[in-house]
Parts: structure tokens; sequence; C-alpha cells
């Protein structure tokens, strides 16, 4: 079994992919906060057109969509819909004790991919350049997955 402590390079891998993916999800909750507020707009609740510190001058038009705000919330949703089974699927993998390399190449690998989405979805990219970044997390934890299923199965 796989030692999971940080004095292992593998699960170090494992655990600066994780952390960092969970940082970028968090930071993405602030990042709809900082347009909103910049913005004025794209608020979701009628709650938010109270008058507070924050929102001096609520007005009724906060409440409509704003496509700054949204494309925040569209990229979050995104790592809500994905993060998770890489969390799982990561640390799944690493428990089959693949050589450090390829854990780093595929987990590293995973992380840069969803930066580079992140990159193309916040500048506007095409849905093909996008989809381009997606796939290659996506192959990335099919592998994973499909390796340790293999190993757990005995096959």
């Amino acid at each position: 079994m796989v030692n999971l402590s940080l004095q292992n390079p593998l699960f170090v891998t494992y655990v600066i992919a994780a952390t960092l993916m969970i940082l970028k999800a968090v930071s993405m909750s602030w990042l709809t906060v900082v347009r909103m507020m910049s913005e004025k707009g794209g608020f979701r609740s009628p709650e938010d057109l109270r008058k507070t510190p924050l929102n001096p001058a609520p007005d009724p038009a906060q409440l409509k969509p704003n496509e700054r705000v949204e494309r925040i919330r569209r990229i979050h949703l995104n790592d809500l819909e994905n993060l998770p089974f890489f969390l799982v699927a990561g640390l799944l993998y690493v428990l089959t004790g693949p050589t450090l390399l390829l854990a780093q190449i595929l987990l590293y690998g995973y992380v840069v991919s969803r930066f580079l989405h992140f990159a193309a979805y916040m500048t506007a990219q095409t849905h093909d350049v996008r989809a381009t970044l997606w796939t290659i997390g996506s192959v990335i934890l099919i592998y994973m997955t499909g390796h340790t299923l293999f190993l757990a199965l005995g096959l």
C-alpha cells in the first residue's frame, strides 16, 4: 500500500495537485463576488437589493443577468462538475502505486488543463478551444480510473 504521508513523493504530488484544484474552485466564489461588486449587478436574490454599505444604491436592474458575472458562475459550475471526480480518481490512482513520473505527468497535466480551460473561458475562446482543454483533463481521468479499476479487478 502507498504511504499516505507527506514524506512520500507520490502522495505529495497528489496533495499539491488536489490543493491547487481546491484553491482554484474556492477562488471562483471570491471572483464571482468581486465581479458582482465591480459590475454592481448580477445579483441573484431579492434581498440583495436591500440598501447596505456594500450596495448603497440598490436598483432592481441589479437582479438581471450580467454576462461578466455569469461567465464566472459558468466557470465555477464547470469546476464543481469536474473537480470532485479528479479528487477521488487521483487519490485512488495514487493508491495503485504508479511510478512517480507518470503520476506527476497525469496529476499535474490535469491541473494545467484546468487552468488553461479557465483562461480560455475567461477570455471567451471558442467552444472548440475550451472543449479541447476539457478533453485533455477528461482523458487523464479516464486513464487513471481505468487503470485503477483494472488493478482492482486483478486484470
